[in-house]
């Protein structure tokens, strides 16, 4: 079986080439597989990751190719997971952790924020950690409190980590390969909304690199930008506005920190106006951080003030009101109307 290696991005096996038609959460489990092939030291641990496949099934018959040594099933502690995922990745491995929902990250966060993130600047760049954190995150999957929750702002602001969140099967599919191969702890936020929709997925061409951003739809009115599941919201919107005589450009973040900001001021040069969408909080969260970074780099383009469309600052409520809570195409459309009023 040969292996070569495609723009930089971890080899994959010829089992795999051309493009296919997968759900992301099928995605992630082609590329978690191509990466624990080309790499024995990659192993995944999690809560039901094994036999089970994890609740959302995305490890779904790794343990069958793999055994028990390399897909690990841990007790229900998320700090013990992250704590012995450091341990592991001090001795060359390069784990992949899965914390089974949003919500239950908390547990974890003194591990993440105050040792994963910053082992490496304590030993002088001496102790890479490859650790890749999956975290199924956001709303539209009707469930409660702790289960559709958009924590990714209080992991952008920690120095030493690396955020990214895909949109598509084929982001997922490259990107959480690409998280495998980083020597830097990287937190992978999946939208699980997004976990069904069948996408093309390209096995020979990754694309573009781990924390690019991407203009996906051209416009010339309005830029709007987002991540995730919001980037579906956003193109719906696009497409109520097309019929309504408005064009909109959408931005594909991709990645929360770094934030690759050339295509986002591009784009914004070119329309004057800026509506930035996410599913999180709306107070001190990465659409502030774009919000301002724009004011700052493109100030005298600027047609109208940068709007912000976020859920509402309050904890997240009973999944009946999560219609009214979450961001819509009709709240996009809504600050659309507003910065094109100006």
């Amino acid at each position: 079986m040969t292996v070569e290696t495609v723009a930089g991005t971890p080899a994959q096996t010829d089992e795999l080439r051309g493009v296919h038609t997968l759900s992301m959460a099928k995605a992630i489990n082609a590329g978690l597989r191509e990466a624990m092939r080309n790499d024995p030291k990659v192993l995944l641990m999690g809560e039901d990751i094994g036999a089970l496949g994890g609740v959302f099934r995305v490890t779904e018959g790794l343990i069958a190719e793999f055994g028990d040594r390399r897909v690990l099933d841990s007790p229900l502690a998320e700090s013990g997971i992250v704590g012995t995922a450091i341990g592991m990745a001090m001795r060359g491995y390069r784990p992949v952790l899965e914390i089974q929902f949003d919500g239950f990250i908390f547990p974890a966060f003194d591990q993440i924020t105050t040792q994963l993130a910053r082992m490496n600047l304590r030993h002088d760049g001496g102790m890479p950690m490859p650790v890749v954190i999956r975290v199924p995150y956001g709303g539209h999957i009707g469930s409660i409190e702790h289960h559709q929750e958009s924590p990714e702002a209080y992991f952008a602001h920690t120095p030493g980590l690396r955020v990214v969140s895909p949109s598509s099967p084929h982001d997922a599919y490259w990107m959480i390969q690409e998280a495998i191969a980083s020597n830097d702890p990287v937190l992978f936020f999946e939208p699980k909304s997004r976990y069904w929709p069948k996408g093309p997925v390209d096995h020979d061409h990754a694309g573009l690199p781990l924390h690019a951003s991407r203009v996906i739809r051209r416009g010339d009115d309005v830029t709007v930008v987002g991540h995730g599941a919001m980037i579906a919201t956003l193109l719906q919107a696009a497409d109520i506005a097309a019929d309504e005589g408005r064009s909109l450009e959408v931005v594909d973040l991709r990645s929360l920190s770094p934030i690759d900001f050339g295509p986002i001021v591009d784009s914004v040069q070119r329309t004057g106006r800026l509506v930035v969408a996410q599913e999180a909080y709306g107070f001190v969260s990465v659409g502030s951080e774009i919000a301002a970074t724009v004011a700052e780099r493109a100030f005298y383009s600027l047609e109208a003030p940068v709007l912000r469309v976020s859920s509402f600052d309050t904890p997240f409520p009973p999944a009946a009101l999560e219609s009214e809570y979450l961001p819509s195409a009709d709240r996009v459309l809504e600050a659309v109307d507003r910065s094109l009023s100006y």
